[in-house]
């Protein structure tokens, strides 16, 4: 017999596939912070925001990070000097200041999906379409004695008869590395992901806000996410 929880993450997926799909075939393109669902601006940039809940955007879909919150974030540069970005200037604000969090490195959030809590996150792996759920399984220890199911790795890269490139594959730690904010001196607009650390009930948050602290003692800017 089929449990709840099965049926809800099997309901689950089945959204993000309809939703994955939807992105890729009609992704916007996003060239300034206003193309952004919310934005917000301090004196040195413009900030675009989307809240993505718990999707990481990886090469054909998304990782499932549900011990995160995760924050697709554009920077525009309105100076011609340019700007530094350091994510450790953002926090996201639950209800109305509450609470603060800090993001947490790609590094964290990467093995935080490599190597779960399985008590907590079933041994469920579901892949379909552009969606991506729950990785593979990795040994603890020698001898662990409990299941693997690795996900299938990427075959090895052959030869394209047409002469053209092949898309290049990249390991989860990549792919998330990828959607991070990039870090460091920029004249040019650039997006990422903030991914904040998050146990409580999804059903608890009120409200969320990001936050932006230029660390100049008076820059600051709070763009609601809802």
């Amino acid at each position: 017999m089929r449990t709840y929880t099965q049926t809800m993450v099997r309901l689950f997926a089945a959204t993000l596939v309809i939703a994955g799909a939807i992105a890729a075939a009609d992704k916007p393109v996003r060239v300034k912070a206003s193309d952004y669902p919310v934005h917000g601006a301090v004196p040195e940039m413009e900030i675009g925001a989307e809240y993505l809940v718990h999707s990481v955007p990886a090469d054909n879909g998304y990782y499932f990070a549900d011990d995160y919150l995760v924050v697709d974030v554009g920077i525009f540069p309105s100076t011609q000097q340019g700007v530094r970005i350091s994510a450790e200037r953002f926090r996201l604000r639950i209800n109305k200041g509450k609470s603060e969090l800090a993001p947490s490195t790609p590094g964290t959030v990467a093995a935080s999906l490599k190597y779960p809590d399985w008590e907590r996150h079933p041994n469920t792996t579901a892949q379909a379409g552009p969606v991506i759920l729950a990785p593979s399984q990795v040994e603890r220890f020698p001898g662990d004695p409990r299941q693997t199911t690795p996900m299938p790795q990427p075959a090895p890269k052959q030869e394209d008869p047409s002469g053209g490139e092949q898309a290049v594959r990249h390991s989860m730690e990549e792919m998330i590395a990828n959607a991070a904010l990039p870090e460091g001196e920029t004249d040019k607009p650039v997006r990422g992901c903030l991914f904040f650390h998050y146990r409580g009930k999804m059903k608890s948050i009120k409200s969320l806000e990001l936050v932006y602290d230029a660390g100049d003692g008076g820059s600051i800017v709070a763009v609601p996410l809802f």
